[in-house]
């Protein structure tokens, strides 16, 4: 069974030499979201959150490396598929203790002051992704209902 070295492992390899938004390597909000979770698999999940999505690497591939179904339905749902809608992907991951613990630790670390807010020539577009992650954390902290959440998202969406 694959654990977190090989995780580890896996997620340096796929992000060596990218970067984020504010030109700092990508690994380290890959490693801030692992350690806002606690427990060896949802760890998996967070440092794992963004290489189905981002990276050439596959469910699939995960599952023939020998990472345990828990980690891989966990990586399945906070990956945002293209036919979803944000806040359906939000929803649909929501159940899941995993994906759900990730997802909080991404939102936290995205949205967080010492990262990229507010950019000089993406202030609009900041502003907007900010918001869509802060509603979205009050969901998942369970501090809103889904219904209100749908709206919120909604209405926030059509005002763009």
């Amino acid at each position: 069974m694959a654990n977190l070295d090989a995780a580890l492992a896996l997620t340096v390899e796929k992000f060596s030499g990218i970067t984020d938004k504010d030109g700092q390597p990508y690994i380290l909000h890959c490693l801030r979201v692992m350690q806002g979770v606690q427990g060896e698999e949802a760890q998996m999940v967070a440092l794992m959150h963004d290489l189905i999505e981002d990276t050439d690497v596959t469910l699939e591939d995960l599952k023939s490396l020998g990472f345990s179904p828990a980690v891989l339905k966990g990586l399945d749902l906070i990956t945002h598929k293209a036919e979803a809608s944000y806040a359906d992907y939000i929803q649909c991951l929501e159940p899941n203790e995993l994906a759900r613990a990730a997802k909080i630790s991404d939102l936290e670390d995205n949205y967080s002051l010492h990262r990229v807010a507010f950019r000089p020539g993406f202030e609009y577009e900041d502003r907007r992704r900010i918001q869509r992650y802060i509603l979205s954390h009050q969901f998942l902290t369970e501090r809103i209902q889904a219904d209100e959440y749908t709206q919120r998202i909604a209405e926030f969406e059509e005002s763009i």
